[in-house]
């Protein structure tokens, strides 16, 4: 018998929960400051999120998804990206999209069923929208990448999954043609562990998920969800080598989603409280402040003022939200097709005598 090929898996970690480095650190993290911009991202998207949490409860936003546990995935990976690359993300993505430039008032525009907040009148108007169908977006994704290979643009189609998503065939499609066309498309996995109520142990046989690259002849690596520094580094390197022509990758960010799947979601039905507690020991921000501290490039007094910051911030974004006057029912019918078909005329013209609102 002979071994005709062989695999690895590598995991990288470069802070660890306490904060303390735990290797050479890559060439942009070694000045601290560097680090700033992503931590007060990841504070800002925290406020936020337990914001639009408090609407959901208070009837004036929709069901919504937290993102509690996973800012430094959305991030660490938006802040690899340039303008020009397209992101591709999951429901669960907002620290990435509002790093891209996509506002909060956007997001909640999204959330309360305003057709609005796709728009992203920021700086990423090429982004996707938000997807829910589980997995779905790695075909648009994939789709994209040979759009920018086939014009030879110097661009990345970035697309974020959770670890259920890597269950559905649209991945395991989306991951062989990117693999056998060698195409610039970077695919991360933020493994929370939870596919809903469904743990990652009952979900596949594979011992990481990123392994699942190699079927598809892509390299996968893993690494520390939790470590801001570790997921940058990991997509700074796989997005530069997919923008120079040598194909994409596939990054399993190793993390955990500490809130509920959405605001209908009740995790504590499927989840031990003890199990929860563990992993707030290991959540992203702390350690990063933990780092920061030591390294002299926080203190206290930065910390009040970025929560007073942010959540003032927050509020305010709130406030344009709840103050946007919503479209009218047949705004639905705009932009479906070039030319609306006769019958679905007739809708829109029932529907323009409708009228709704924001909760």
């Amino acid at each position: 018998m002979a071994t005709v090929a062989s695999f690895e898996i590598a995991y990288r970690q470069f802070l660890d929960p306490e904060g303390r480095v735990t290797g050479t650190l890559p060439e942009f993290a070694r000045d601290p400051a560097a680090l700033l911009p992503l931590y007060r991202a990841m504070v800002w998207t925290r406020t936020f999120d337990a914001k639009a949490v408090s609407l959901q409860r208070t009837g004036r936003l929709g069901t919504y998804p937290p993102c509690l546990g996973q800012e430094a995935v959305g991030v660490g990976v938006a802040s690899a990206m340039r303008p020009e690359d397209v992101l591709f993300p999951s429901y669960r993505d907002q620290a990435a999209q509002l790093w891209r430039g996509v506002t909060a008032v956007e997001i909640l525009l999204y959330w309360g069923g305003d057709g609005r907040g796709s728009a992203f009148t920021g700086a990423a108007p090429r982004d996707f929208p938000i997807c829910v169908p589980v997995s779905s977006q790695t075909l648009h994704a994939v789709g994209a990448a040979l759009a920018m290979k086939l014009r030879d643009e110097r661009r990345v189609a970035v697309c974020c999954l959770g670890d259920g998503a890597t269950s559905k065939g649209d991945f395991y499609e989306s991951i062989n043609l990117a693999g056998a066309m060698q195409l610039p498309a970077v695919f991360i996995i933020a493994n929370n562990q939870w596919a809903i109520s469904v743990p990652r142990s009952a979900q596949s046989g594979a011992q990481t998920l990123a392994q699942k690259a190699i079927a598809a002849g892509l390299p996968g690596e893993q690494v520390d969800g939790n470590d801001i520094v570790a997921v940058t580094d990991a997509a700074r390197r796989a997005i530069d080598t997919a923008r120079a022509g040598g194909g994409g990758a596939v990054i399993e960010a190793l993390t955990y989603r500490l809130g509920d799947h959405t605001t209908v979601d009740d995790a504590r039905r499927y989840r031990e409280d003890t199990e929860v507690s563990r992993q707030w020991e290991l959540e992203p921000i702390v350690r990063v402040r933990k780092y920061l501290t030591v390294a002299g490039a926080w203190s206290k007094a930065d910390e009040e003022r970025l929560l007073a910051e942010s959540t003032a911030e927050v509020n305010a974004a709130v406030e344009e939200y709840l103050a946007t006057k919503p479209e009218p029912p047949a705004a639905m019918f705009d932009h479906l097709y070039e030319k609306l078909p006769a019958e679905l005329g007739a809708q829109r013209q029932e529907a323009s005598g409708e009228a709704g609102g924001h909760a």
